[in-house]
């Protein structure tokens, strides 16, 4: 299995609504009112303006295993209002509407969109890569400390949304993550020092 990370298109739109669409309705028949009208989550038509302005500005992604699309993320430098403090901004790059295709569950293509958030973080000097989740989905915090991060704080009054549940991780702590590569045979008489660097 092959997973690679592509710039998406505007030619992705219509999948990336297709996932949204396909997400709300899992979380929806499991009790959750996420990405729901009801829940106050943005309309689809929204959503679609919404991530269409970032694929114009080139802040989209797409993970696709084996050449099938199986995930999405957007990446960039803002959030909504209330939420982040303007230092914490400057520090960082913010992760929004990350979406995994249900037939790609449990394949671990969520934690491969997130490090490669954090990648795009590195090559812009900043720190961190930071989100916010559904305030109420405790499911979904719970994944996100899976995948490394940890709770910064539920924000306050001023963030009127239903994702303020904001958490971070370090956005060079991905190369821990790594394995370090293991030799198929090793030399005769050379000794072994510790892991092997790993590649850059």
């Amino acid at each position: 299995m092959t997973t690679v990370i592509r710039q998406a298109t505007i030619g992705d739109l219509g999948l990336i609504c297709r996932l949204r669409v396909q997400r709300t309705a899992w979380l929806t028949a499991r009790g959750s009112d996420q990405w729901t009208v009801a829940g106050r989550g943005l309309p689809i038509e929204i959503f679609a303006r919404t991530v269409g302005r970032s694929l114009d500005a080139s802040e989209t992604w797409i993970a696709e295993v084996d050449g099938e699309p199986a995930g999405t993320i957007t990446v960039n430098d803002r959030a909504d209002p209330g939420l982040w403090a303007g230092w914490e901004l400057d520090d960082a790059v913010i992760a929004h509407f990350m979406i995994v295709d249900l037939r790609f569950a449990g394949q671990r293509i969520g934690n491969r969109l997130l490090a490669h958030a954090g990648m795009l973080a590195q090559q812009q000097d900043r720190a961190w890569v930071r989100l916010d989740a559904w305030t109420t989905n405790t499911g979904l915090h719970d994944y996100y400390r899976r995948a490394g991060f940890r709770l910064a704080r539920i924000a306050g009054p001023a963030a009127s949304g239903p994702s303020r549940a904001l958490f971070e991780r370090l956005a060079d702590s991905w190369a821990l993550d790594r394995p370090f590569p293991v030799p198929s045979a090793l030399k005769p008489g050379v000794p072994i020092l510790g892991p092997a660097p790993h590649p850059n």
